[in-house]
C-alpha cells in the first residue's frame, strides 16, 4: 500500500487511517476536538468514532464487569462498546455512543468506567476474579457474613456500579415537545424507506420521512453499490432532494422514531442541536414528537451480528458492514492488516472495499463447509489466504488485536499477524417497532434470522427492505415501492394519479448465509478464555451454558439470570446469537426457543427530551388566586396548597412571630370581621332536569327536596366506602347547581364526576363544567361580616337573616351591577359569607372589602388562621379526609341515606367500617395549655407502655388556639365517643415527648352553633 493512499498521520503508533474523503465528509474543512484531553483533528460528517479511528485512536473504552480494553464494534446506534462522555460541567452526558456522536469544534468527549486511565485501568483485575463473577454472582455472593452486607458489600458495590458519571448541576439546555399529523409514517431512508415514501408522496397523501442519521441513505451510503450506473449514495441524494421539493412530504432527520403505541401513534426523538457546540439562540437540543399516522412503513433496515469465538472482544475486531461504513462513507480504513470472517455472502463485500482503501487482506476465513466461488476470487485478486469450514480459535493483543489463530478444517492452527478482523455473523431485521404491540416475530431459516409475524403487519403497518427480511437492493427498492403504494392507498385519500414509479437498476447480488454462531469447542474455551455474547454486560459463551445446566433455560430466565440484553444497546448484537446458543445446549431448535419482546425506546431517550418544557415551575406551575397581587401588596407569607398558591397569613408592623399574626387573625373574626380568598376551592356548575338525581347518586345524604335559593353540605364516598371528598352545592335556579370541592381535590372530583355520567350513568340530562378560575370568591366571617356584606351587595337584596339565613344562596349584583353569587356559609364557626364575582373582579372586590369594612376593624386573614378556627369548630379536611376514613369515622354515620343509593353505599356497610371500636374523631385537649400537641403523634392509654400494641389512635390536627387560650386537637381514638373525659398519653417519639391530653368533644367554640345563625 503506498503512502499516498493516506491523508494526514495517526495518533498511535504513527498509523495512518485516513485513505481519502467519503461520501458523508467535508475533508477540506478541519475539526478539532479532545478525546480524554488530547486533542484531534477532524472533518464536518465525521462522528466521533469514525474522527478517533481516523486518528488511529482504537481504545475508546472499557467493559462493564471486568474492565477489559475495547475498541469500536459498529458504526451505528447498535454500538455495545463504545460509550463515551461527553462535553462538561452541566451539560455533561454520560453514556453516549461515539457512533452517533456527530463531531463539532471544540467537542470535548473522554472515556468512563476506567481509572486512574484507560490504557491503565486498576480495575482490570476484575478479570482475574472472573470465575467469582460467573452468571447470576449476585445472588451467589455477598451472603457471608450477614453483617457485612450493609457496611461493606452494599457500599463497594453501589460504588462500582453504574457506568459514567451524571451531570452535578441542573441541565442547561431546552427541551420541547411537538405534535404531527400523517397519512403515511414512513421509519428510515434506506433504499427501501426513500422508495416507500416516493412512492407514498406520489399518491398525493401526506408523508413524514423519519431518518435517525444526520444523512438519508441508509446503506446505500455504506457500501459501495452502484445504483442506476452511479455511486448509491447519489442515487439517496437524488431521492431525497426530489422528496424536499414535494409539498406533501416532510423528511426529519436526526429523528429516531422510538416506539409505536395505540391508535397509530409514534414518538420520535429529534436531535435538533446535539450535533452544534451550543443551540442557537431559541432552539432546543431535541425535540420529542407525537406522530399520528394512518398508516406506517417500517423500513428500518437490518443489524449486523458478530460471531462468538475466544477473546472476541479486542480493540480492533469489528463488524464487516461497518468497517465498509467507516471506508465509504467516512473515508477511513479501521486497519491494515485484516482477517475477514464471514459465515454470509454480505461479509465478502468488505474484502473487496479494504482492498480498493489499501489494507492487506491477510485471510479470508468462511464459516462454511466448501468455499465459495465469491471468496476463491476475492482471495485469488487479494493474495489472501483463504479458509473455509474454519474457525477462529482465539486472539492476541493487549490494547488492540495483533493476531490471531485460525483453526482449518483439519484442526490444524495458524497463527496471523493482523490489526483488524472484520467479522459478519449475518443479518438481523431491525423489527423493534413491530413488536411493541406485543406480536412475537418469527424464525426464518433461510436467512438465520427473526422476522416480522404476518400477523404483525395488520391494516396500517407495512414492513419493507431488510426489516422484512429482504436481504439484497434490488428486492428492498421493490418492497419499498410495493409498501408505500400499499400504505397510501389503505389511507383513502390521495389524488388517484398513476402508480409509475419503478425500482432502479441494480447489479445482480444474492444473500447467501451458513448458520454458524461461533466457533467453540471444550478444548478451546478452556484454553483461550472468554468469547463474548453480549459485550456491554460482559456475558459469556460460558455465562450461557452455565445459566442452562442451573435450569433457567427459558429466553426470559436467561436474560435476566445472565443480564444478557439488559444494557443500553437491549442486546442489539447478541441476541440471536445467545438463542442460537442456547438452542444448541438445550439441543432445541431456534424457533423453539423463542425470544424475547422488545420494549420501548428502541434507542435511549433523555429524561430532559421526555420532561420536555416541563421542570421546575414549568412541571409544578404555581395557580394564582386574582387576590394575589393585592396580597402581595400587603405583605403576606405564601404557602402552597396543591398548585395553588394561597396567603398564609398577614404580618402587620411589630409582630414577632407568625403566631401572634395568626391569633391576632382568628381573634379579629371571632370578635370582629376578616376576609379571606377561598377561590381555589373546586367549583363545578351543574345544570339540567336530572342534576338532583346525579347528586343523589354522588352524595352520600338526600338532594331531591333543596329547594332554590339554599345550599347543602355533601359527602362523596369512595367506591370502597371510604370518604372521597366533602363541600357544598347550592341550588341557583330550577336546573341550575353549583357545586364545590376541597382545592386539593378539586380535579379529582371533576374527573369522579365526568366518569359518573359517561360510564355510569350516561342516560341522565345533566351538564357540567369546571368553574373553578372562572369565578373569584371571598369569604367575609365575623360578627360584623353582615354589615360589610351590605356595603358590597346593592341595596335591593335584602340580607336580613329572615331573607337571607343560614345555607342561604343567590345571584345578586354587587357594587353597582356587577353579577355575582352570595352564599351563607361558614367555615369558621361564625356569622359568614362567601361572595364570588367573575375573576376579574377578584383583586377588586379584595381592595373594596378592605375600604368598606375599614369602620368595622375589618383585616384579612390567611389559610393557617382559617385552619385554627376550623379546628376550633371540629370541621374535617385534608388531614381528617386522607383516604382512610369513613363517615362513621368522622361522626357523620347518620348522613347515609338509607332510602336511595349512592356511590360507595354497600361497602360502606362492611362491619369492619362500623364497627363502633374503630378509630373515630375526637377532640382532644392537653392538661398543661401551653403543651404543644403535635400532629402525627400517637394516642395510648394512660399509663400504658409505649409499644405498637398499646397504640389506640393518632392525632390528624392540631393548632394552638386564642379562643380557647390552650393547645386543641383533632385526632381518631378507638371508640373515641364512650372516651370523653379521658385521658392520654400523646407520644410524639421523633421529638421524645409525651404530652397527657383530655379526651373531649371535636367542637371546642359555640357547640350550639348561636353564632353561625346570628
Amino acid at each position: 500500500m503506498s503512502g499516498s493512499m493516506f491523508r494526514g498521520l495517526a495518533q498511535a503508533g504513527g498509523r495512518a487511517f485516513r485513505h481519502g474523503g467519503g461520501n458523508g465528509v467535508d475533508t477540506d474543512r478541519h475539526i478539532r476536538f479532545t478525546f480524554d484531553g488530547t486533542s484531534y483533528v477532524g472533518h464536518p460528517g465525521d462522528t466521533l468514532a469514525s474522527a478517533l479511528l481516523a486518528n488511529g485512536v482504537l481504545l475508546v473504552g472499557r467493559s462493564f464487569k471486568y474492565h477489559r480494553p475495547r475498541g469500536l464494534l459498529s458504526a451505528g446506534p447498535e454500538e455495545p462498546n463504545a460509550l463515551v462522555e461527553l462535553r462538561q460541567g452541566p451539560w455533561r452526558e454520560p453514556n453516549t455512543r461515539a457512533t452517533v456522536a456527530e463531531l463539532f469544534d471544540g467537542l470535548v468527549a473522554s472515556s468512563q468506567n476506567c481509572w486512574p486511565s484507560l490504557a491503565v485501568d486498576a480495575l482490570g483485575v476484575n478479570g482475574l476474579f472472573s470465575p467469582i463473577f460467573t452468571a447470576g454472582f449476585y445472588y451467589k455472593t455477598f451472603m457471608w457474613p450477614a453483617s457485612f452486607w450493609e457496611k461493606v458489600y452494599e457500599p463497594i458495590i453501589r460504588r462500582a456500579a453504574g457506568l459514567g458519571r451524571a451531570a452535578e448541576e441542573a441541565d442547561p439546555d431546552r427541551y420541547e415537545k411537538s405534535n404531527a399529523f400523517c397519512d403515511v409514517l414512513v421509519v428510515g431512508a434506506g433504499p427501501a424507506g426513500l422508495s416507500a415514501a416516493l412512492a407514498a408522496a406520489q399518491s398525493g397523501v401526506q408523508v413524514i420521512l423519519c431518518e435517525q442519521d444526520a444523512l438519508a441513505g441508509g446503506r446505500l451510503r455504506c457500501d459501495a453499490t452502484l445504483i442506476d450506473g452511479r455511486p448509491g449514495w447519489m442515487w439517496a441524494q437524488d431521492a431525497e432532494r426530489r422528496l424536499s421539493e414535494m409539498p406533501n412530504v416532510r423528511i426529519m432527520t436526526r429523528s429516531c422514531v422510538f416506539a409505536r403505541y395505540d391508535g397509530g401513534t409514534y414518538g420520535v426523538l429529534e436531535r435538533v442541536s446535539d450535533h452544534l457546540a451550543t443551540p442557537q439562540d431559541g432552539q432546543p437540543r431535541q425535540r420529542l414528537w407525537r406522530v399520528v399516522a394512518k398508516q406506517c412503513v417500517v423500513a428500518t433496515g437490518g443489524i449486523e451480528r458478530p460471531i462468538i469465538f475466544p477473546n472476541n472482544d479486542r480493540p480492533g475486531i469489528m463488524l464487516a458492514a461497518s468497517v465498509r461504513t467507516y471506508i465509504n462513507r467516512f473515508g477511513v480504513v479501521p486497519g491494515r492488516r485484516v482477517i475477514v470472517y464471514t459465515n454470509n455472502s454480505d461479509g465478502l463485500r468488505t474484502v473487496a472495499d479494504l482492498q480498493r482503501a489499501g489494507a492487506r487482506i491477510v485471510a479470508i476465513v468462511e464459516a462454511g463447509a466448501h468455499p465459495s466461488k465469491t471468496a476463491q476470487d476475492l482471495a485469488s485478486r487479494s493474495g489472501a489466504k483463504l479458509f473455509a469450514n474454519a474457525t477462529i480459535a482465539n486472539t492476541f493483543g493487549r490494547l488492540g488485536v495483533t493476531a490471531a489463530i485460525i483453526r482449518d478444517n483439519y484442526g490444524k492452527e495458524h497463527r496471523l499477524r493482523c490489526d483488524l478482523i472484520a467479522v459478519s455473523g449475518g443479518w438481523s431485521p431491525d423489527i423493534a417497532l413491530t413488536t411493541h404491540h406485543g406480536t412475537r416475530p418469527v424464525y426464518r431459516d433461510d436467512i438465520a434470522a427473526f422476522v416480522p409475524a404476518p400477523n404483525a403487519t395488520d391494516q396500517d403497518l407495512h414492513v419493507a427492505g431488510v426489516a422484512a427480511g429482504v436481504m439484497t437492493d434490488r428486492d428492498a427498492f421493490e418492497s419499498g415501492l410495493a409498501a408505500g403504494y400499499l400504505a397510501a392507498g389503505n389511507t383513502g385519500g390521495g389524488d388517484g394519479r398513476e402508480q409509475t414509479l419503478t425500482s432502479p437498476s441494480v447489479l445482480d447480488e444474492t444473500y447467501d448465509i451458513t448458520p454458524v454462531w461461533h466457533g467453540l469447542d471444550a478444548e478451546n474455551m478452556r484454553r483461550a478464555g472468554k468469547a463474548f455474547v453480549d459485550f456491554q454486560n460482559d456475558v459469556t459463551a460460558k455465562d450461557v451454558r452455565l445459566a442452562a445446566q442451573e435450569g433457567f433455560q427459558s429466553v426470559e430466565h436467561l436474560k435476566r439470570y445472565t443480564t444478557l440484553g439488559m444494557a443500553a444497546d437491549q442486546g442489539k448484537t447478541a441476541n440471536v446469537n445467545a438463542l442460537a446458543l442456547l438452542a444448541g445446549i438445550t439441543g432445541q431448535t431456534i424457533p423453539q426457543t423463542g425470544t424475547t419482546l422488545i420494549r420501548p425506546p428502541v434507542q435511549p431517550v433523555a429524561l430532559g427530551a421526555l420532561a420536555g418544557a416541563h421542570r421546575g415551575k414549568h412541571f409544578k406551575p404555581h395557580r394564582l388566586p386574582p387576590t394575589h397581587r393585592w396580597a402581595e401588596e400587603q405583605g403576606a407569607v405564601f404557602t402552597d396548597h396543591g398548585m395553588w398558591r394561597r396567603a398564609q397569613w398577614y404580618p402587620r408592623a411589630g409582630e414577632t412571630h407568625w403566631l401572634e399574626t395568626v391569633n391576632r387573625e382568628v381573634q379579629t373574626v371571632r370578635n370582629g370581621v376578616g376576609f379571606c380568598d377561598v377561590t381555589t376551592l373546586g367549583k363545578i356548575d351543574l345544570q339540567g332536569p336530572d342534576v338532583r338525581t346525579f347528586l343523589d347518586r354522588l352524595y352520600v345524604n338526600a338532594w331531591q327536596k333543596l329547594p332554590v335559593g339554599r345550599a347543602r353540605y355533601g359527602l362523596m364516598l369512595r367506591e370502597d366506602g371510604f370518604v372521597f371528598d366533602d363541600g357544598t352545592t347550592a341550588r341557583l335556579s330550577e336546573n341550575h347547581y353549583v357545586m364545590t370541592t376541597t382545592t386539593v381535590k378539586a380535579a379529582g372530583v371533576m374527573q369522579h364526576v365526568e366518569f359518573c355520567h359517561q360510564c355510569l350513568w350516561p342516560e341522565l340530562d345533566v351538564q357540567f363544567i369546571s368553574v373553578t378560575e372562572e369565578w373569584a370568591q371571598i369569604a367575609v366571617a365575623g360578627p360584623k361580616s353582615r354589615d360589610v356584606i351590605r356595603q358590597i351587595v346593592d341595596p335591593e337584596f335584602d340580607l336580613s337573616n329572615e331573607a337571607f339565613g343560614y345555607m342561604a344562596a343567590a345571584e345578586v349584583t354587587v357594587c353597582g351591577g356587577v353579577n355575582a353569587r352570595l352564599f351563607r356559609l361558614s367555615f369558621s364557626g361564625e356569622l359568614a359569607y362567601e361572595i364570588a364575582v367573575p375573576a376579574r373582579y377578584g383583586d377588586a372586590l379584595a381592595r373594596q372589602l378592605m375600604h368598606v369594612g375599614a369602620p368595622y376593624g375589618i383585616a384579612p386573614y390567611g389559610t393557617e388562621a382559617l385552619g385554627v378556627m376550623r379546628i376550633e369548630k371540629g370541621h374535617p379536611a385534608g388531614p381528617e379526609l386522607n383516604g382512610q376514613t369513613t363517615a362513621h369515622d368522622l361522626g357523620m354515620g347518620r348522613m347515609l341515606s338509607t332510602k336511595k343509593d349512592f356511590i360507595g353505599r354497600r361497602m360502606a356497610q362492611r362491619e369492619a367500617l362500623t364497627d363502633p371500636a374503630r378509630a373515630t374523631l375526637v377532640g382532644l385537649q392537653p392538661l398543661l395549655p401551653d403543651a404543644p400537641l403535635v400532629s402525627g403523634a400517637h394516642l395510648l392509654p394512660k399509663g400504658a407502655e409505649a409499644t405498637a400494641a398499646s397504640d389506640q389512635g393518632w392525632i390528624a390536627s392540631s393548632a394552638w388556639s386564642p379562643t380557647v387560650g390552650s393547645w386543641i386537637g383533632l385526632g381518631f381514638l378507638q371508640n373515641g365517643p364512650a372516651r370523653l373525659g379521658e385521658v392520654m398519653s400523646v407520644h410524639n417519639p421523633l421529638a421524645g415527648t409525651v404530652t397527657e391530653a383530655r379526651v373531649v368533644s371535636p367542637v371546642f367554640v359555640d357547640p350550639e352553633g348561636t353564632h353561625l345563625h346570628g
